[in-house]
């Protein structure tokens, strides 16, 4: 049973050991094991083999040779060949082992099946209002296409009637997701990466355990990363005990899963089927600029009141229901969305899943740099890109479009800083202007575009989130809180500092070396 205890109003669960030992059992510790396993049979063979060398050697070279031909012909990411081909030429035996075991996903066969028959099982769930659909195809066929692309993988219709919020801030977002979640009756979904205990969780705990007394259904998903460093790995029996429901997606499993890939890295929460909240605000302090790590946190986030909440309380559902095999969608679906039917503009809530051919996340992106014709503003906390989206960037700045990208002026880590970095000699070139923000980190995820369709949700520009991660997002257009994004932008850039080519060339030398040499492995991170 565990403890609970009251600290200034909080209810906090203590907490127990991390899982520190996982850590071993990561890709890092998998890899280091090969590295070790490898220098030790290449000593031995040296010693003992000696005169089989050149057989040993040339079979090495077959071998490798062999794997070339195999990658060139793969339907792997152009730029993830290249890193592979490297592990491979690096470690001509190991390196192929460990792309059939991230290739194979022996430990995630089972989430793939099952997430993918969900999918397709509750494709119909919401129907598309034909009407709806018409409407936007008239004024805008080419942004209809893209909602008709982004349909082909799941059921993420086009939706009138829905008011939209934006929050500039986590601190906005979690102020008003106090007085929603206050209000909730029937039922409470959440869904985050990261759950942390202090201020923000605990106020949060507080209303949702109250809430669960009330006779409220209460659910919380949070990812199996969290164990690694924030949460002991009994956290689920322990809300169990103040009648939350609670699981962990995909917990780590020693050699079985590879750590990083396929987490769960979506912001959802829905409360009665009629609000919902998404963007790039985790449930942990310092987004809420409680708890200051890296300066100033800019987040940002959305709310949705009205028709395309459904879409949001289905993709919780979807997820929560893959390792049971009772169907609640129809049920969950059935409470009414009370449709706002003031607001203007189009709302297509919709999710990216690792484990299909549809890269909806990216493709999303690179369809407003494509279509753009005045600008495209974005806010990302990384900038990790494969060859695609940067000539995506670069073409639409060509084109003569104002590209304008905020990262972060203080990292969170070191590495994808130094990534970022590598990007910004060749953006710059193509007419792409770069700010990093001054005052601290930048968490935020938003396009915006010509003040008429935007995207807030949890899509970073990396390999993580463009195709290792499940993630969500709420495609805009025509809504009135399309200014309310383009106003905060402008904000933003007022405290960043721009680079310049001048800037580049004066990085510093360590920095720049680490962006060089980690860039030929970007992918796997």
């Amino acid at each position: 049973m565990p403890t609970d205890y009251k600290n200034k109003g909080l209810i906090l669960l203590k907490k127990g050991q991390k899982g520190i030992v996982h850590a071993l059992f990561s890709r890092f510790g998998l890899i280091l094991l090969l590295l070790v396993i490898q220098v030790f049979m290449l000593f031995g063979i040296f010693q003992w083999f000696e005169e089989f060398l050149p057989h040993v050697l040339g079979g090495t070279a077959l071998f490798s040779l062999i794997m070339v031909i195999y990658l060139l012909n793969s339907n792997i990411n152009p730029t993830a060949k290249i890193t592979w081909l490297i592990v491979i030429m690096l470690l001509p035996v190991f390196g192929v082992l460990l792309l059939l075991y991230t290739q194979s996903d022996i430990g995630h066969r089972a989430l793939k099946k099952r997430s993918l028959e969900i999918i397709h099982a509750t494709k119909e769930r919401i129907p598309q209002s034909a009407e709806a659909m018409e409407r936007f195809s008239d004024e805008n066929p080419g942004a209809a296409a893209l909602a008709r692309y982004i349909a082909r993988s799941g059921c993420y219709p086009v939706f009138g009637h829905t008011a939209v919020t934006y929050f500039p801030l986590g601190e906005n977002k979690f102020e008003e997701m106090l007085k929603q979640l206050e209000r909730a009756e029937h039922f409470i979904f959440m869904e985050y990466f990261i759950v942390d205990e202090g201020m923000m969780w605990g106020r949060i705990l507080e209303i949702l355990a109250k809430k669960a007394a009330a006779g409220v259904d209460v659910r919380v998903m949070y990812d199996g990363a969290c164990e690694f460093a924030l949460l002991p790995h009994d956290y689920p029996k322990r809300l169990k005990a103040l009648g939350i429901q609670c699981k962990m997606f995909a917990p780590v499993s020693p050699f079985v899963s590879t750590h990083y890939n396929y987490r769960d890295h979506r912001k959802i929460l829905v409360i009665d089927g009629h609000t919902a909240f998404n963007g790039g605000v985790n449930l942990a302090d310092e987004y809420i600029n409680q708890k200051v790590k890296f300066g100033h946190w800019k987040d940002t986030a959305v709310m949705l009141k009205g028709d395309a909440v459904k879409s949001f309380t289905l993709m919780f559902l979807q997820m929560w229901g893959i390792d049971e095999r009772k169907d609640e969608t129809v049920h969950f679906l059935s409470y009414p969305t009370f449709p706002a039917d003031h607001a203007k503009g189009y709302v297509i809530p919709y999710g990216d899943c690792p484990l299909d051919n549809d890269k909806v996340g990216e493709r999303v992106y690179m369809d407003i740099l494509n279509r753009s014709l005045e600008y495209v503003h974005i806010m990302s906390p990384y900038l990790i890109l494969d060859g695609e989206t940067e000539t995506a960037l670069k073409f639409a700045a060509e084109r003569g479009v104002e590209v304008v990208l905020i990262l972060p002026g203080i990292p969170d880590k070191s590495v994808p800083y130094a990534l970022a970095k590598t990007h910004y000699a060749s953006l710059l070139e193509s007419g792409v202007k770069i700010f990093e923000y001054t005052p601290g980190f930048v968490h935020a995820k938003v396009f915006v575009s010509d003040s008429r369709e935007a995207v807030v949700g949890t899509i970073n520009l990396d390999y993580r989130s463009l195709y290792h991660h499940f993630e969500c997002a709420t495609y805009l257009y025509g809504t009135d809180c399309i200014a309310d994004i383009e106003a905060d932008f402008q904000n933003t850039l007022a405290k960043c500092r721009q680079v310049s080519m001048e800037t580049v060339k004066k990085e510093k030398w360590h920095m720049k070396l680490i962006g060089y040499l980690m860039k030929a492995v970007a992918p796997l991170m």
